[in-house]
């Protein structure tokens, strides 16, 4: 049997969040050293709270929850309530979690961890806003070489944005931070709207879910339900994008997924366009690639290996 794969999951808790972290915290192959919260679905308070909730349901109080960054590097808070709920994960009952939340600040730990860990060993998981991932790159430059991979969710290009005509929410939130972790060198891949729009809820995908003898395959199906009641409104059909367990998925199984090594840029100065991503699919800028960039998945491999995760809890 491998190494199981070291990760650190930088999160927004987040109804899609939640599903996120409870499929990794079940997946054999994953160590997950931390969970890194950001502002971004709902305030800080909720995100580190909402996270350390998700480890209890998990039955892993064990796993260390660090709080990071209170607003993005330039701008103003934006959130995403009318999404998520106030809470962040409305739909599913929410209790006080008894695990203690870390004293470390999210990027010290970021940068402790890198540094401690031998090169190459650590994968940054970036589930919300890029905030923390940037402040923990300007501050030591010297954990970038020492990164795996950073995979993330984010970015849209052939779907357009989700929060303006033009951004998708995570890099919307924080561009300037979008722009500093896209430069950092360190492989990257991303998981856009362009795939996570391919990976819906169907009555048939949740229906595996509630199949599952244990409480975490029914709280992840509630989440998901409660997302379709927006999504339905918003995409006028049946099912609510999955966009932040493509991010764990691709660890277990990236044959799941397809793109092609892209450029990517971020948009910090346009206030028509600000935080849209622009990808060179076509390679015309010249510009070197930087991400892997996905657009194609096997969506209903993608739900069967949560299923398989999720069975693995409580």
């Amino acid at each position: 049997m491998t190494d199981k794969r070291a990760i650190i999951i930088d999160t927004d808790p987040g109804q899609d969040d939640a599903v996120a972290i409870l499929a990794a915290l079940g997946a054999a192959e994953l160590d997950v050293l931390g969970i890194t919260a950001v502002a971004g679905n709902v305030p800080l308070a909720l995100t580190q709270r909402n996270a350390r909730i998700i480890c209890e349901w998990a039955g892993r109080p064990e796993v260390p929850v660090f709080a990071g960054a209170e607003a993005p590097l330039l701008r103003p808070l934006v959130t995403a309530e009318h999404v998520h709920g106030k809470t962040g994960m409305d739909g599913v009952p929410l209790h006080e979690p008894a695990m203690p939340l870390q004293q470390q600040h999210a990027v010290d730990f970021i940068i402790d961890t890198l540094r401690q860990r031998p090169a190459g060993s650590v994968t940054l998981c970036a589930l919300g806003p890029l905030t923390n991932l940037a402040l923990a790159l300007r501050m030591a430059p010297d954990i970038a070489p020492r990164i795996r991979e950073i995979v993330l969710m984010g970015g849209s290009y052939f779907e357009g944005g989700n929060i303006t005509p033009a951004a998708e929410f995570n890099i919307y939130v924080d561009p300037h931070a979008a722009d500093v972790v896209l430069r950092c060198g360190a492989p990257i891949v991303m998981m856009p709207l362009d795939v996570t729009h391919k990976a819906r809820t169907s009555a048939e995908r949740i229906k595996w879910l509630r199949a599952l003898p244990n409480r975490a395959g029914n709280l992840a199906a509630d989440t998901m339900t409660t997302r379709e009641r927006y999504d339905v409104q918003r995409y006028g059909e049946f099912g609510a994008p999955l966009h932040d367990p493509t991010v764990i998925a691709y660890l277990l199984q990236p044959v799941l997924f397809a793109g092609r090594k892209v450029n990517v840029c971020v948009e910090t100065g346009s206030e028509l366009t600000l935080g849209a991503t622009v990808i060179d699919w076509w390679g015309v800028s010249g510009r070197a690639a930087n991400v892997q960039y996905m657009t194609e998945i096997d969506a209903d491999g993608f739900f069967r290996l949560l299923a398989t995760c999720l069975g693995q809890l409580p």
